[in-house]
């Protein structure tokens, strides 16, 4: 799908949609544990495919419009009667191969040509390391993946500098091993903020884990049982982050922004990023509410050590600021669903904006660019694509971004919520 946007002023309400990184972890928490009802849960593209991945591990998934009711496989995945297919999440794929080692049996996962392209070698020798067999069927250390267990509970040492989401998935797994599992840091922990995540809804769903001097670790012989049998998701501050820039540029009479309760979640910090820069920004964060309304923007220094989904939406930003606007500590966030540095200067390029783009960081010129309407690739990826859309807003002319329909992966209704902000968009099927 193609979508057309023409510039455009933002004001209204808008509500942030459902958090996808704690509706994946609640979704695989609730197949670990035996009955959970999942509110406020963010069905979109990715975490349909960590939902599906629970029903073949044994457990099922039930959904009425944001509430989904899981039977789960009480702490013993079943060997899955078909392929995993984890689409074009990354979250799935990492997730749900540490719970396939569990199982007694091999499991084979896949996903999308993106997804296939994704570093897992870590995960697999750490699950090798653990008891277990792993291996890529191409031998690159990248999906497909054949995993046969079970692993049992140890120390296994792991880098910390290529994916978070290694650590996420073997905390998940070690809670229901017989000794459970310590883990050592090799480098430096990159997005340590989804760990916290990790943290907080294993703690939600009763299960004891912490960070250690050398790492993590978790005791084994858990339950997953959440008090209640309920786990509600909070707002998702990733997608929060494109409400409030579309603000910060083109909302001249303001946006307010619902659905903002604080959480562990590291993207936060685009509240504190929009309003160095320059916008009006006011966070009610007992009444979850967001206000945001343009100013005059400057480039800053920003590091995305802790928040590379932030990239995109701090680019766009720095296009429409004046001076430069610099993000560092940014190499990791080229093993996303595409390389979001490149992507981001060169489809930015393609709008008449200025970049540098060094290994681990880039710097926008924004200054030095005027935004020009252009046809431009959201790369499909849906963080590409919306960020896009937000310099569409303010480009000179119409801007017609290809592969829109990405944006399914974790903000299906972003498209209709800029409309009811005012935007004035046309889709092209």
């Amino acid at each position: 799908m193609d979508v057309t946007i023409t510039p455009s002023r933002v004001a209204g309400r808008a509500r942030a949609p459902p958090s996808k990184s704690y509706t994946h972890r609640a979704i695989l928490a609730a197949g670990y544990a035996s009955e959970t009802t999942v509110r406020d849960a963010l069905w979109s593209a990715d975490t349909e495919a960590t939902a599906h991945a629970v029903s073949l591990f044994g457990g099922s998934v039930d959904r009425d419009e944001d509430t989904l009711e899981i039977t789960g496989f009480d702490g013993q995945p079943g060997v899955p009667a078909d392929v995993i297919d984890c689409e074009n999440s990354g979250t799935t794929m990492r997730l749900v191969t540490a719970a396939a080692a569990l199982a007694d049996g091999t499991t084979v996962l896949t996903g999308d040509e993106s997804l296939r392209s994704r570093p897992q070698g870590p995960l697999l020798e750490a699950i090798a390391d653990l008891g277990g067999e792993a291996e890529s069927t191409r031998g690159n250390g990248q999906a497909p993946l054949v995993v046969t267990g079970p692993i049992s509970g140890d120390e296994v040492s792991i880098p910390g500098d290529v994916s978070s989401q290694y650590i996420t998935a073997l905390l998940m797994a070690g809670a229901v091993t017989e000794d459970g599992l310590e883990i050592e840091l090799e480098t430096e922990l990159k997005s340590a903020p989804y760990v916290d995540i990790t943290l907080e809804v294993l703690d939600d769903f009763g299960v004891a884990a912490e960070q250690t001097e050398r790492g993590f670790a978790v005791a084994g012989g858990q339950r997953y049982e959440p008090a209640g049998g309920e786990y509600r998701v909070p707002g998702d501050f990733s997608s929060i982050s494109y409400l409030l820039a579309a603000g910060a540029i083109a909302g001249d009479d303001g946006v307010r922004i619902e659905g903002a309760r604080p959480s562990a979640q590291g993207d936060t910090a685009i509240v504190e990023i929009v309003s160095a820069m320059g916008a009006d920004v006011d966070w009610d964060r007992e009444a979850g509410t967001i206000d945001v309304a343009a100013g005059d923007l400057e480039g800053i220094e920003v590091s995305v050590e802790d928040t590379p989904d932030l990239l995109p939406t701090i680019a766009t930003l720095g296009a429409v600021a004046d001076g430069d606007t610099r993000i560092v500590d940014a190499e990791h966030v080229r093993y996303k669903e595409t390389d979001r540095v490149s992507a981001m200067a060169e489809e930015l390029g393609t709008l008449g904006v200025e970049t540098t783009e060094e290994q681990a960081s880039l710097t926008v010129h924004g200054g030095e660019s005027t935004l020009e309407g252009a046809a431009v690739d959201g790369r499909g990826d849906h963080r590409i694509v919306m960020a896009l859309a937000l310099a569409g807003l303010v480009a000179d002319g119409e801007t017609t971004i290809a592969g829109a329909e990405h944006v399914d992966v974790s903000f299906p209704t972003f498209f209709d919520v800029l409309e009811e902000l005012g935007v004035a968009l046309e889709r092209d099927d």
